[in-house]
């Protein structure tokens, strides 16, 4: 029987991983309202009950070339993570995502005995598969959340793994059925009654300067439109103003993507979570990707699927049009986006799609639950 309450270190590097980590730490209180919690993460893990020790904004690094650049913060990082750690002394230590960092971490917790749940699989499937050796021996318990992954573990691996289903589901069903009270503004702050095309570059600012501006001249062409900027948390105002003040139509919202998306018309969308939440609240969408060239060639030669994105992966076919690197153009985006805009049988067809999407992820259930209930029985068996 524990004779205390369990301890749980949770780790999450980005928005995306602050999303689905805050949704589990309110998971795991609900399971065990008593359990302690302490991490990395964001403000939506701190307010779910997380002690939180750094926030993910002061770990955004991205492309092979940018880690390269910023090494000795990220090795810095490790050291007083590691350190933080075992002053805590965790019963389990959870990894939300973020492989970089998180496959490090696992690596050492194994050597310290400490026991090891990773959410959200690395897209080993994609590129570095020969990671999966050293997962396999350092974690413990896997949660995924692809409907792939778990056939992927066992057959290929023989690694079994517990699929939860997708958290995004009941984030975004949540939001629809609230609804949005978010009041879209011009550039002069005065309500706009035009159709909003939503504009979603990254989280970071290195994407952000390589795929807004190319965003942002597709503006031009579509006049009667607003295009809203999602304004991602960790990255001020003023960056984006440098991009978008020379644009009549364009305007930025702050921290409220959903929002956005909720009024939206069409959406220009980088890769990421970001393609498969705008495909999950309906929003016809095109894929923008462009990164340095120097870590897009070596990406491309290393990376080994046929999308870059979730909806298409999932899908298993070209259900959303992507425009990578060379092929992202103002011109490129404008035809797609006019397709979306006025042609009423593709808009038929993506809706059915989306719809087929919605159903294969919202299978499992409470996605965040069923992980947290998952985590409670293994610290319960850890405990002994």
């Amino acid at each position: 029987m524990r004779h205390r309450d369990p301890r749980y270190y949770v780790i999450a590097g980005e928005a995306s991983g602050d999303l689905h980590g805050g949704n589990l730490v309110a998971a795991l209180k609900q399971e065990q309202p008593g359990a302690q919690i302490r991490g990395w993460g964001g403000d939506k893990m701190q307010a779910a009950g997380m002690e939180l020790v750094k926030h993910y904004r002061d770990l955004a690094f991205m492309g092979f070339a940018e880690v390269v650049m910023n090494l000795k913060t990220i090795l810095n990082n490790l050291r007083s993570c590691k350190e933080d750690i075992l002053a805590f002394k965790p019963d389990v230590l959870i990894l939300v995502d973020y492989p970089g960092f998180n496959l490090r971490i696992a690596k050492w917790a194994r050597e310290q005995g400490i026991k090891v749940v990773y959410y959200i699989s690395p897209q080993v499937w994609a590129w570095k598969e020969g990671r999966v050796k050293m997962m396999k021996r350092c974690i413990d318990k896997m949660l995924v959340i692809l409907p792939f992954e778990q056939a992927y573990y066992r057959d290929r691996w023989n690694w079994t793994v517990d699929y939860v289903g997708h958290p995004l589901i009941e984030e975004i069903d949540r939001k629809k059925k609230a609804g949005s009270d978010l009041v879209i503004r011009d550039a002069a702050g005065q309500p706009v009654e035009k159709p909003v095309i939503a504009l979603l570059p990254g989280s970071r600012k290195q994407e952000i300067e390589k795929k807004l501006p190319v965003m942002l001249a597709v503006s031009r062409e579509f006049p009667g439109f607003q295009f809203v900027v999602a304004q991602a948390p960790a990255v001020d105002s003023s960056f984006y103003l440098q991009f978008t003040r020379q644009y009549p139509n364009v305007s930025i919202v702050n921290n409220r993507t959903y929002d956005v998306l909720l009024q939206a018309t069409a959406a220009l969308v980088t890769s990421g979570t970001a393609t498969l939440e705008t495909a999950l609240f309906g929003i016809p969408e095109v894929v923008c990707y462009k990164g340095s060239e120097v870590s897009y060639q070596i990406a491309k030669r290393v990376i080994s699927i046929k999308y870059i994105s979730l909806v298409n992966l999932i899908m298993d076919k070209p259900v959303v049009k992507e425009l990578i690197q060379g092929a992202m153009t103002a011109a490129n985006i404008i035809t797609e986006l006019k397709s979306l805009l006025f042609d009423d049988q593709r808009k038929a067809v993506l809706k059915k799609d989306y719809d087929v999407l919605h159903r294969i992820l919202a299978a499992e259930g409470d996605a965040s639950r069923k992980a947290a209930a998952i985590i409670t029985e293994f610290s319960a068996s850890v405990a002994g």
